[in-house]
């Protein structure tokens, strides 16, 4: 699995254990930045690692920023997009399962880093259920088009 990694000033720390880690895992990590000491405005990474994700690029795409409120938003303003903010174990696997969604929203302010990695091994690891809920997100992908 193809995996882009994103974030902004606030998130580079757990950004780069993110990265690191799931590179050990065995995934193949792209990382856009920032690097430490760079500063950028959360809308330009998340619409920047959002196209790469909606264009297939890569099949997941993590971003970060302090509450990764701010990064959902953004990038689910690109078409193909299925951002999530996820906080909590149950909301990794069923964003997955049910929405199939592409991008997972970590705040660095908010999460601890090993919470984070859960987080983030849940999503990354669980498929998409498909069934009734593909009719669901296809409803979605509609409403894009408008």
């Amino acid at each position: 699995m193809k995996v882009v990694f994103g974030c902004d000033h606030a998130a580079v720390a757990l950004k780069d254990q993110l990265l690191a880690e799931m590179r050990e895992a065995g995934y193949d990590c792209a990382d856009l930045g920032v690097a430490a000491g760079e500063t950028c405005d959360y809308p330009d990474m998340a619409k920047a690692l959002a196209e790469k994700v909606a264009a297939g690029e890569y099949d997941r795409g993590v971003l970060l920023c302090g509450t990764g409120i701010g990064m959902s938003i953004a990038a689910n303003k690109v078409p193909g997009i299925r951002a999530a903010l996820v906080t909590d174990c149950f909301g990794a696997k069923y964003t997955r399962l049910h929405n199939d969604a592409n991008v997972c929203c970590l705040g660095a302010r908010t999460t601890g880093p090993g919470l984070a990695l859960e987080l983030l091994r849940i999503f990354l690891e669980t498929p998409f259920e498909g069934g009734r809920h593909a009719r669901r997100v296809e409803k979605i992908t509609q409403m894009e088009q408008r």
